[in-house]
């Protein structure tokens, strides 16, 4: 079991954030603990008064109202009654036996769990210490809990969410069709914490490939001035589209100065994985690939989500590879020159030069034979003509008559042979002039 506590801001933003589950059918209200009325006989006024009725009692303090996410196994399948009696151990175990809960069962991730929501405020007004309650009593209750009831312990747990995020959680986010903060959450803690990139444009093409990104906002607008980030949902077209979601709001806390932080520690720990990227791209590359878009569409097969960069123009300027399977992301020019936009294109390019020389070169069996026909065509023509010419009266002959008959030859006499010219003496005029 997975224990995690919030303070709200109030009893009302907690009870509203289950009722609005409620109300769309991913959650229901279980249990009411200590209070005078059982779970189906409350209506959302009456729970909220349970709630602020304490609350009341204490005008002062600062937080007054607790939020509980009891966190399973997927494995793990409980009835009603023993979600109910693990709840209120867990919160008898934490200081909070004589305080009025309210019990909600969640459906909305591939594993259950169960909503607290309570009050920090006793009757007589004074205030539970909530100050590190998860470190403290949380940590011990789970334990117990675990042995108690057989539970699947944290550690293991973890590890099973780890396996399982991929089909239940990174599932691509389209506007509209989820709860905005909800989808963006899940896929934003599952990028920031299990996959490594070394700056925000290496973590934006992890988060793209699930229409997410992390915007910083224009260089002259407040949220850039103040290194503020904000996350938002893309359309098919690459457009923002939604609510902005602040950093500082997702529990992972994937805020700028905790990106920063991973950025460096991330380009040690990826280092191991970079020939593992360039062998899954030189054996796309072996296949008969011409252009980018089927590079991109073979890399996929492998799990390598291929992010080709353009500037307003259309022109391509970059290219970054994001390895799904080994959680890594790496840039096409810190693997080599020829793993960057012109070195793949030049390297495609030759593979579309080998084969149209291949099919240049590669003569078919039924090209043979029309070559071989158009041959003996010519051939025949050639006797014929030949024919015509020995024999004028155009008689029909055989071909062994044609190659019997004599014919008359003039070979040529060597030179050797050839009588010798008689050299003539050259008279010199021997007069002397007067």
């Amino acid at each position: 079991m997975v224990a995690k506590i919030t303070t709200p801001k109030s009893a009302k933003a907690a009870l509203n954030y289950n009722e609005q589950k409620v109300h769309k059918g991913n959650a229901e209200f279980l249990y009411a603990g200590n209070c005078l009325r059982e779970a189906g006989e409350m209506n959302f006024y009456e729970k909220l008064e349970v709630l602020e009725s304490l609350n009341s009692l204490n005008k002062r303090a600062a937080t007054n109202t607790l939020h509980v996410s009891l966190n399973f196994s997927p494995g793990e399948n409980f009835s009603d009654n023993k979600l109910a009696s693990i709840a209120s151990a867990y919160m008898d175990k934490i200081g909070f036996k004589e305080q009025p809960f309210l019990v909600y069962r969640h459906e909305d991730a591939g594993h259950p769990h169960i909503h607290i929501v309570s009050t920090t405020i006793r009757q007589d007004g004074s205030r539970i210490n909530t100050h590190n309650i998860g470190k403290n009593q949380s940590e011990k209750a789970r334990k117990e809990i675990e042995l108690e009831y057989n539970l699947v312990k944290a550690q293991a747990q973890q590890e099973s969410l780890r396996e399982s995020i991929k089909p239940i959680i990174l599932e691509k986010v389209m506007y509209g069709n989820a709860e905005t903060k909800r989808s963006i959450t899940n896929i934003v803690s599952a990028v920031y914490s299990q996959y490594k990139y070394c700056s925000l444009p290496e973590f934006n093409a992890a988060l793209k490939q699930f229409n997410v990104t992390a915007d910083r906002g224009k260089e002259e607008g407040r949220i850039f001035k103040n290194r503020g980030l904000v996350y938002r949902i893309m359309d098919a077209k690459g457009n923002k589209v939604g609510v902005p979601i602040k950093a500082s709001s997702i529990a992972s806390k994937p805020t700028l100065e905790n990106l920063e932080k991973k950025f460096a520690s991330n380009e040690v720990l990826k280092m191991p994985l970079k020939q593992l990227v360039k062998a899954l791209i030189e054996e796309c590359l072996k296949k008969p690939i011409t252009n980018l878009k089927s590079l991109q569409a073979a890399l996929e097969q492998k799990q390598v989500y291929m992010l080709l960069r353009q500037n307003e123009e259309g022109r391509m300027y970059g290219v970054t590879f994001v390895d799904n399977k080994n959680k890594c992301v790496f840039n096409g020019s810190d693997l080599g020159k020829g793993y960057s936009v012109a070195g793949l294109q030049a390297r495609l390019t030759g593979n579309e030069n080998k084969k149209q020389l291949a099919e240049k070169t590669e003569v078919k069996p039924e090209h043979n034979f029309i070559k071989n026909v158009a041959l003996l065509s010519a051939h025949d023509n050639k006797l014929q003509h030949d024919e015509k010419i020995i024999h004028p009266s155009n008689k029909k002959e055989s071909l062994l008559e044609v190659l019997v008959t004599p014919t008359t030859e003039y070979p040529n006499m060597p030179y050797s042979l050839l009588p010798k010219k008689k050299k003539k003496d050259k008279k010199y005029n021997l007069s002397i002039k007067r």
